[in-house]
């Protein structure tokens, strides 16, 4: 999400979407249960409310979205019971992770909170994608760079206007916030994107049982 954009634009002025029927199913890590996380999306979200043009995300659906599997016109009722099943298996073995929100990334579609470490971000993540392999042989992918960057997003652009009035409201850094990862949670997101129609299935938590 670097070198800094010097336009927003709208994010979904070409994206297709799933129509009203049609669901996607996501991993999210889920951060609405974690004060931390959610403290600190208000407190960006409240410097840039002045500014038109900005979705913010729910605070219940604050997450970092993990890997993103298929249409559910593709993935079957029983494939995700089978990917929850395997991600638990996997994930048993992995600890809960301890992370820092601070540096603030900004993108031409959106301003989003870096998470750190990545390393054992991506642990978790390499552990989620085996499993979604196992139970229904697609490999799934990334929303948008090849390289999952671990990220909170704080607000989406939905139209076009200049980034330097936001970047220099909200400026580089948020406060630190530091809080755990212990758990990936299979989302069936219904609709269109901006609706946050979102259904869990189920959840696969981190253990550290080795």
């Amino acid at each position: 999400m670097s070198p800094l954009p010097t336009q927003m634009i709208n994010r979904w002025q070409n994206r297709q979407e799933p129509g009203p029927d049609q669901g996607t199913i996501y991993w999210h890590m889920l951060l609405g249960d974690q004060p931390e996380a959610s403290n600190a999306a208000h407190t960006a979200q409240k410097r840039l409310a002045d500014f038109p043009g900005l979705h913010m995300p729910p605070p219940e659906w604050l997450h970092i979205t993990t890997l993103v599997v298929g249409s559910t016109e593709e993935i079957t009722t029983q494939q995700q019971q089978d990917m929850l099943a395997a991600a638990s298996e996997l994930l048993a073995d992995i600890p809960p992770v301890d992370v820092t929100l601070g540096r603030i990334l900004y993108h031409p579609e959106a301003i989003a909170a870096e998470v750190q470490p990545a390393g054992p971000l991506r642990q978790v993540r390499k552990a989620i994608q085996t499993a979604t392999r196992k139970a229904t042989g697609r490999q799934g992918h990334t929303e948008g760079p090849s390289q999952w960057l671990p990220h909170m997003t704080l607000a989406y652009s939905e139209t076009e206007q200049p980034a330097e009035p936001l970047i220099t409201a909200l400026g580089r850094e948020l406060p630190t916030s530091e809080f755990t990862i212990n758990a990936v949670t299979l989302v069936d997101q219904q609709g269109p994107e901006r609706l946050w129609s979102w259904h869990p299935a189920g959840r696969a938590v981190l253990l550290g049982r080795c």
